[in-house]
């Protein structure tokens, strides 16, 4: 299955509906309207500043990753969570206005089903990261598995748009499913596809409203971590 893979790009008219590419995976087109995103961009700015700021992630094979982030609320590092950051800085707090908009996401993406979905109808999220894609920047597939609870993921896009790859739980391998992904976009995903495989095949430059003033792809992830205080 395509998700609208390159058919018309900002600015264009044709609709773009609701898409339930497996299940448990829900994306709701411009979900964000231009203001919002305007203002989440701003706020990505300011949560990029050091110190804990945007930073580059080494893996453990000694590969550094193409997208630099910044975590919320606690420090993503391969494989796992801290409270202080690459720098020795303590982490950024989890700011409310994500925990606010991914509780509105699940809501708006399961609607009746919530209930049916694990985690979903109680889903209180405590961390976020936030990741930056250069222009030829991607990432490989992998499973959210950091994370002690089965809680949806919520993704929101901003800037230029991706080929998204949402795989399966077993193998990094087909079947998967490929999904144009654009600025404003929501994509939640729980259930029974919450850990599939899913990465970022490539960004497509250029596909930004110049108006956002960003240059390359944002994308913030909110999660809930099942960790204690």
């Amino acid at each position: 299955m395509q998700g609208e893979l390159f058919g018309d790009l900002p600015g264009g008219s044709a609709a773009r509906e609701r898409v339930e590419p497996a299940p448990g995976a829900v994306l709701l087109p411009g979900w964000l309207d231009p203001d919002a995103q305007l203002s989440l961009i701003a706020a990505c700015r300011e949560w990029a500043r050091p110190p804990a700021g945007l930073h580059a992630v080494r893996m453990p094979t000694g590969g550094v990753m193409s997208v630099r982030m910044v975590s919320l609320g606690r420090h993503w590092y391969p494989y796992g969570y801290a409270r202080v950051a690459e720098d020795g800085a303590p982490v950024k707090p989890f700011p409310p206005l994500l925990g606010d908009l991914a509780r509105r996401a699940v809501a708006d993406a399961y609607g009746e089903r919530v209930g049916e979905i694990a985690g979903a109808a109680a889903y209180e999220p405590d961390v976020a990261i936030v990741n930056h894609y250069p222009h030829g920047a991607k990432m490989g597939l992998h499973q959210d598995r950091d994370e002690r609870t089965d809680a949806p993921v919520v993704s929101l896009s901003l800037g230029d748009g991706c080929v998204f790859r949402l795989g399966n739980t077993e193998t990094r391998t087909r079947p998967w499913t490929d999904l144009e992904l654009r600025s404003g976009d929501l994509l939640v995903f729980g259930g029974p596809v919450r850990f599939a495989y899913h990465g970022v095949v490539r960004t497509l430059p250029g596909t930004a409203d110049p108006g956002l003033g960003l240059v390359g792809r944002l994308n913030i992830t909110v999660r809930e971590s099942g960790l204690a205080e």
